[in-house]
C-alpha cells in the first residue's frame, strides 16, 4: 500500500482523511477518547506540512447520530477546528474552500448518507470532489466495502495514514509470533471468529477461547448453556476445532441469572442450574491464563472474558493485569478489551493496542482488508 510519507506535495492541498471518530458518547459528551488520540499523529503530520485537513468519519450504526460531540472533544487538540453539518454538496464544498491551509474541518457523520454503506459510485465521487488527496487512517472500518473506504480511492491519489501503517505493521507481526505464544479470543459471535481461530491455531502455541464464545464450545461438550449467550450455527466447525490440541477452554465460570448486572457465583462447568447463565470466566481460568502469560513471548488478545457491559468485568480486568505484568510483546484489540485496559490505566504496559475490533480479527484471518487493498500501488 502507498504510505503518507510518499506524498510529497501537501502544502495548501485539501486532504480528505477517513478518521476513526466512532467513539462512545454519553449524555452528549465523548466518554472515551482513545481513538481520537490515535488519530492525532496523522492529522498533526498533515498540519505540519500546511495541508487543508478535512476529517471524514462516522459514529454509530443507525445513520442518525451526529459527530457534534466528537467535534467538541477534538477542540481539546485543535481549538480552531471547524464543523460542517453536512458531508457533501455545495455547503461542504464552500466549507472546504474557506478552510485555510494548516487548519482542520470536520464533516458530519458520513453514515447519514445512504450511499455510504451501499458503496454508491456517485456518492464516492461526491466525496472525492472535496479534496485532491485521500488518506485512509480509520483501520476500524477497513474491513467494510463502503464508499468512504473503497470508493473514494478510485477517484483520488490515496495513501495509508500513520495509524493504518502502524496497524498493518503490528498485526502482521502478530501473525509471526515468537514461541511460546498465547492467543486469547473472547467476546461472542462464532461466525466472526471462526476464520481467525483456524489461522491462530496454526501459528500459536496455545489458543484460549473465552467469554460468550466459549459457551458455543461448551455446549458441544454437553455443558448446560441453554440460557447463556451463544451462537446457533457453526456446530460442525466447533466440533472440528475441539479436536485441536492447542485449543484451551475455561476451567470454571461465574454463573448468575440471565440479565443480571454483576455479582454471580463461581461454579464448575457442569454446575449451571436450569435458571442460570454463564456470565464470566472464573478465577481458576484466570490463574491458568496468568501462568501462560508469564511464560509467553507473544500474546494476542481480542474480546472480553465475560458480559463486560453488564458488570461482569472481573475476569477481563484480571487478565489485563496479568498481560501487563508479563514481559511478552502484547497485541490487543476490541472495544471492551480496550475499555478495560483504559479503565485500569494500563495502556503503556501493552505493546500495541489496535483501534479495530472486527477489522483486527479479519486482518489476522485474511492478511489484508478491502480498505487496505484499495490503497494498492
Amino acid at each position: 500500500m502507498k504510505l503518507l510519507s510518499e506524498c510529497k506535495k501537501l502544502e495548501n492541498v485539501p486532504v480528505l482523511v477517513r478518521c476513526a471518530l466512532n467513539v462512545p458518547v454519553a449524555d452528549g459528551k465523548v466518554a472515551g477518547n482513545f481513538r481520537l488520540r490515535q488519530a492525532l499523529p496523522t492529522i498533526e503530520y498533515l498540519l505540519s506540512r500546511h495541508a487543508k485537513v478535512i476529517l471524514l468519519g462516522h459514529i454509530g450504526d443507525q445513520g442518525t447520530e451526529t459527530l457534534l460531540p466528537v467535534y467538541e472533544a477534538m477542540k481539546e487538540f485543535f481549538p480552531r477546528i471547524a464543523f460542517c453539518p453536512v458531508t457533501t454538496g455545495p455547503q461542504a464544498l464552500a466549507a472546504v474552500r474557506a478552510l485555510p491551509a494548516g487548519e482542520v474541518l470536520m464533516l458530519e457523520n458520513v453514515r447519514r448518507q445512504r450511499g455510504e454503506k451501499l458503496n454508491d459510485e456517485a456518492f464516492a465521487r461526491e466525496l472525492a470532489q472535496l479534496a485532491d488527496v485521500f488518506v485512509q487512517d480509520s483501520f476500524d472500518v477497513c474491513h467494510r466495502a463502503h464508499a468512504s473506504v473503497v470508493g473514494v480511492p478510485t477517484f483520488l491519489p490515496s495513501y495509508a495514514g500513520l495509524l493504518v501503517e502502524e496497524e498493518v505493521r503490528e498485526l502482521s507481526r502478530a501473525l509471526k509470533p515468537k514461541s511460546p505464544s498465547l492467543a486469547i479470543i473472547g467476546g461472542a459471535k462464532f461466525a466472526t471468529k471462526q476464520a481467525v481461530l483456524r489461522r491462530l491455531l496454526s501459528g500459536y502455541t496455545n489458543v484460549f477461547v473465552g467469554g460468550a464464545l466459549a459457551n458455543d464450545f461448551m455446549a458441544e461438550q454437553g455443558i448446560p448453556t441453554e440460557l447463556s449467550l451463544r451462537s446457533t450455527e457453526g456446530q460442525e466447525e466447533i466440533r472440528a476445532l475441539l479436536l485441536h490440541k492447542r485449543l484451551l477452554l475455561p476451567l470454571d465460570t461465574v454463573i448468575g441469572e440471565p440479565g443480571s448486572r454483576g455479582g454471580g457465583r463461581v461454579g464448575v462447568l457442569d454446575g449451571v442450574a436450569p435458571f442460570e447463565a454463564i456470565l464470566d470466566d472464573g478465577p481458576k481460568t484466570v490463574e491458568m491464563l496468568a501462568g501462560l502469560c508469564s511464560k509467553a513471548k507473544t500474546i494476542l488478545w481480542n474480546g472480553p472474558l465475560g458480559n463486560y457491559e453488564n458488570g461482569y468485568t472481573e475476569g477481563t480486568e484480571a487478565l489485563a493485569r496479568a498481560i501487563a505484568k508479563s514481559s511478552a510483546h502484547s497485541i490487543v484489540g476490541g472495544g471492551d478489551t480496550v475499555a478495560a485496559i483504559e479503565k485500569l490505566g494500563l495502556n503503556d504496559r501493552f505493546g500495541f493496542i489496535s483501534t479495530g475490533g472486527g477489522a483486527m480479527l479479519e486482518f489476522l484471518a485474511q492478511g489484508s482488508l478491502p480498505g487496505i487493498g484499495a490503497l494498492s500501488r
